[in-house]
């Protein structure tokens, strides 16, 4: 027998498996998926930011052909909800937004009526035509003049997933009043909202026997069934909740947002299927990163050994749930000072609960930190990386465990030469172009390697081909090909051989698609599943006629070019096709569950590592910014797919170019509305502000974080990029701007 084909597709730069159905427009979303007898739904948002609702007038709307019903708080079905309380899987402490719960209103953009029509520009016109009349009240939504108002944040299940600030350690204030070496900042960061390019959008299919099949735009349809089953006492088995593809979520898809509701009460009332739609509007008026106040302060000794961190952040949430952010956690865990004091406040407004976004937390409170930690080099008039690197630590003392992995020196130094970092002037307006100035900045950027639980099923097929599920979503960061691509690796197919199939709650379960661990989780569950179908094709092997296999255990087995084969003699194999020949016309069937191994993690902190390298070229004349080159070097552990994984990381690096210098969502406080609610005028990254951008894996091994050794990719790649090019704005101009984004006004 030939020796055997490497079949090895881990690693490998694999095209996305549903490239083409994205491209060519096969793919489906939410909106797109047509039922029969389809009604549909436009919400009615609140005109005001507090008060009450004294009447509603929906004569007119009703008196239009093809206008079947608006819903409102006075006519909505009796809900299992307004008897008890639900939690979705990412919701924080507090009650979660009941829509039409009551007259109340809570913040601006509130949905407070359901139009629904036979169709959608009927629903649209007819929504203009119902009268609301207002009992207004004064509110507030202005973090700054509510500072004095910051409290602590009520704790709970989610401190799990978003630590706390640790205790004190060590004597902050008298150390760093001695400190011959200090800097002290302020840093307000503006709200944002997540925009992605696909509204949000519930189609429900209504069927005779009262089930449910619901297209939702979710980042984990387990979620979306939690929520509909718990809200409207459903079981499990009469709904069905699917997404199969989602056109950006960064966060937004986390929670079940309120058209999913609207869209099942409705269905539910008049027994046919709807479907509901938000317009952009819309989309500003359920969850946004929330602005934040901070104050940083660092101490260190002439030498540049850092012995004093201050790092406070007040944070806006919603008056009914208290949403917190890992914000100020991160100099503990990246620098060593044994005397620090961290912490956190929320300030309650009169806003929707604020939202994860990509990093939250993270890109917040490291754009402060590095900021200062760049002020704190000029102070010492030493260069920015040599600072960090005389404050190397392989520890992370907030938790006081050693970290699995941590490859970041060597990001500092592959960034630093592909960049060309050490021919760098440190001072200030010392490089110039023509009528532009020439800044270089760097900063660190850390998020957390996190493994959830999650099931997949495994199915090899009487043809010989492998069909692997699991409920998890693909948001854009390449799900479908990485499972696929674990999946032919673990039973040595070719990747044409494996159809991973995912959003459907019908597939086994698994969390949400978010904080950067859904290829650990998943990718976990299917490399876990795909072996327990390789145990039973070993068992299969055994009980064949004169089987070579009969005393071998599955540490002796390998799978390779569609075969399995004892490891030590690869020239002893058995086709995958003959195997499953073996089992009585029926396919190869498994179902497990990936486990984080929390005894082996428990003595470790897990996190991925980068470090961030900028240039800037800034209008001496207009203050206009252009980053011209970037480069990102990331220790992430094994890299699964560098295409994908390339992709992941430069998404993330022009988002942290338009947090730094575009986007912010603009707050009229006499009305508590964000006022630039469209894409014209909220401001994001376009092809005319990306120039060369450049990504680095630094190789990084780690038999701790899961067994894949992977670590996630989708925050880390914007975490230190704000504050990469703030730091370059400084050394181009001579200016420290401390606050997101950064203005033409702030370098004139």
């Amino acid at each position: 027998m030939s020796t055997p084909l490497v079949t090895n597709t881990i690693g490998k730069p694999i095209n996305r498996v549903d490239g083409v159905e994205k491209v060519t427009g096969k793919a489906k979303y939410a909106a797109e998926f047509n039922v029969p007898d389809l009604a549909y739904g436009v919400v009615i948002s609140s005109a005001i930011t507090k008060g009450k609702i004294k009447s509603f007038d929906a004569s007119d709307a009703l008196s239009l052909e093809g206008v079947l019903q608006v819903f409102t708080h006075e006519n909505r079905p009796k809900l299992a909800w307004f008897d008890i309380s639900y939690k979705d899987q990412d919701a924080p402490p507090g009650a979660p937004f009941r829509p039409l719960h009551n007259a109340t209103i809570k913040y601006s953009g509130q949905p407070i009526a359901l139009v629904v029509a036979e169709t959608f520009e009927l629903a649209r016109y007819a929504a203009t035509l119902v009268r609301v009349e207002y009992e207004e009240l004064t509110h507030e939504t202005d973090l700054e003049a509510n500072l004095h108002k910051a409290r602590k944040p009520k704790h709970g299940v989610a401190d799990l997933l978003k630590p706390p600030p640790p205790k004190p350690r060590g004597d902050f204030d008298r150390v760093y009043a001695e400190d011959p070496n200090k800097v002290a900042g302020r840093y307000v960061h503006s709200a944002e909202h997540h925009n992605p390019m696909e509204l949000f959008a519930t189609t429900v299919s209504y069927e005779k026997n009262g089930k449910l099949t619901i297209y939702d735009k979710t980042q984990g349809v387990t979620n979306s069934i939690l929520y509909v089953t718990q809200v409207f006492n459903i079981p499990f088995s009469d709904v069905r909740v699917l997404s199969p593809y989602m056109g950006g979520g960064f966060g937004s898809g986390l929670r079940p947002q309120y058209q999913l509701f609207m869209a099942v009460m409705a269905a539910r009332e008049l027994k046919r299927s709807v479907r509901v739609s938000l317009t952009r509007q819309q989309m500003f008026t359920f969850g946004h990163r929330p602005a934040t106040v901070q104050q940083v302060a660092l101490g260190a000794l002439a030498d540049g050994s850092m012995n004093a961190l201050y790092h406070d952040a007040m944070s806006e949430t919603s008056k009914f749930e208290d949403y917190t952010e890992v914000v100020v956690n991160w100099g503990g865990q990246l620098y060593p000072p044994e005397n620090v004091t961290l912490d956190y406040k929320l300030v309650p407004l009169d806003v929707y609960s604020p939202l994860d976004m990509r990093a939250p937390g993270g890109v917040t409170g490291m754009s402060a930190l590095e900021v200062a930690m760049d002020e704190l080099a000029y102070n010492l008039g030493m260069d920015p990386l040599q600072l960090r690197l005389k404050n190397y630590t392989d520890h992370d003392y907030n938790q006081n465990k050693p970290y699995s992995s941590k490859e970041l020196r060597e990001c500092y130094r592959q960034g630093a030469e592909r960049f060309g970092w050490p021919s760098r002037n440190m001072e200030p307006r010392s490089m110039k172009k023509d009528h532009n100035l020439i800044g270089w900045g760097m900063a660190t950027g850390m998020w957390e390697a996190n493994q959830m639980p999650a099931r997949a099923e495994a199915v090899l097929m009487v043809n010989g081909k492998l069909r692997v599920s699991s409920a998890t979503a693909d948001i854009g960061t390449g799900t479908y090909t990485i499972m696929t691509q674990i999946a032919a690796d673990t039973l040595g197919l070719p990747i044409s051989d494996v159809l991973f199939k995912l959003g459907d709650t019908d597939m086994p379960v698994a969390p949400i698609s978010g904080g950067s661990w859904t290829a650990a989780t998943v990718g976990t569950a299917v490399q876990t599943v795909c072996q327990e179908v390789g145990k039973s094709l070993l068992k299969l092997a055994k009980n064949m006629p004169d089987s070579l296999f009969k005393g071998a255990k599955w540490e002796d087995i390998t799978f390779s070019d569609k075969h399995m084969r004892l490891k030590n003699d690869p020239n002893v194999a058995v086709s995958l096709q003959t195997l499953v020949d073996l089992n009585g016309g029926k396919a190869v069937r498994e179902t497990s569950t990936g486990l984080p191994n929390a005894l082996k993690q428990r003595n470790f902190s897990r996190a991925t590592h980068s470090a961030v390298f900028v240039e800037v070229m800034v209008d001496e004349d207009l203050g206009t910014v252009k980053v011209t080159r970037a480069v990102t070097a990331v220790a992430g552990g094994r890299i699964l797919n560098p295409k994908t994984a390339r992709s992941q990381i430069l998404g993330g690096m022009v988002w942290g170019l338009s947090k730094a210098l575009e986007e912010e969502s603009v707050m009229d406080h006499n009305f508590g509305r964000f006022m630039n609610h469209n894409l014209a005028e909220y401001h994001v990254a376009v092809n005319a502000d990306i120039h060369d951008l450049d990504v680095i894996f630094v190789e990084e091994h780690d038999d701790v974080v899961n067994p894949l050794g992977v670590k996630g990719l989708g925050e880390i790649g914007i975490v230190g990029m704000p504050a990469a090019i703030a730091n370059a704005i400084f050394h181009a101009t001579g200016r420290r701007v401390r606050d997101l984004p950064i203005r033409l006004d702030a370098l004139l």
